[in-house]
C-alpha cells in the first residue's frame, strides 16, 4: 500500500487505497467513492460529503471532520484499531456507531437525528450543542459525558450507564421521556 503524505485535496470525488497521513480534505464528494482498506492518520475534513460512503476496513486514526455531510455511515465497518474521530457541525443523520468505543469525542453543533449509539463507550464523550432527535441509546456507556447543550435526547437511566453525566436543568426532560411523566 502507498502512502501519502501531508497533501492537500480539493473538490475531488475518488480517492485511490492508500494510507493518507495528515492530509486535508476540502470540498470533497465522496458520496459515490469507495475507501474501502484506506488507512487515515491525523487527516481532516471540511465541507466534504461523505453520505452513505462504504467504509469496509477503512481506518480512522485521530480524524477529524468538520462542516461534513456524513449521512447513513455504518462506522461499524470501519477497523477499530486505533479508531478516534471528532466531529464539528457536521450532519451525521441515520449514521450507526454500534459497539464503537467513542471515548473522548465531541460532537460540536451536530445534526445525530436517528444515529444508533447502542453499547458504545462514549465515556467522557461531548454532545455541546448537537441535536440527538431520535437517536438510540441501549446499553451505552454515557458515564461522564457532556449533555449540558444537546437538544432532543431521549435516554433511559436504567439500562445506560450514566455515572457523573452532565446535564442542564432545561435538558433533563431527556432523563424523563421512558417514564411518560409531564414536566411543567
Amino acid at each position: 500500500m502507498i502512502t501519502i503524505e501531508d497533501k492537500y485535496f480539493d473538490q475531488i470525488t475518488e480517492l485511490k487505497e492508500a494510507e493518507y497521513y495528515a492530509c486535508s480534505f476540502s470540498n470533497c464528494d465522496f458520496q459515490h467513492a469507495r475507501l474501502d482498506n484506506c488507512i487515515f492518520i491525523e487527516c481532516s475534513f471540511e465541507d466534504c460529503n461523505l453520505s452513505n460512503l462504504k467504509l469496509h476496513h477503512t481506518a480512522l486514526k485521530t480524524v477529524e471532520f468538520k462542516n461534513c455531510k456524513l449521512i447513513g455511515l455504518d462506522f461499524t465497518l470501519c477497523n477499530p484499531f486505533l479508531f478516534q474521530v471528532s466531529f464539528d457541525s457536521c450532519n451525521l443523520n441515520f449514521s450507526s456507531f454500534y459497539q464503537i468505543k467513542l471515548k473522548k469525542t465531541y460532537f460540536i453543533n451536530c445534526l445525530l437525528d436517528a444515529v444508533d449509539f447502542t453499547e458504545v463507550d462514549l465515556t467522557n464523550a461531548s454532545f455541546d450543542n448537537s441535536n440527538l432527535k431520535n437517536s438510540i441509546f441501549e446499553n451505552t456507556i454515557l458515564e461522564k459525558v457532556d449533555f449540558r447543550n444537546a437538544t432532543h435526547f431521549a435516554i433511559n437511566p436504567t439500562i445506560n450507564r450514566i455515572k457523573g453525566a452532565k446535564f442542564s436543568r432545561e435538558s433533563i426532560e431527556g432523563l424523563l421521556v421512558h417514564y411518560q411523566i409531564k414536566i411543567e
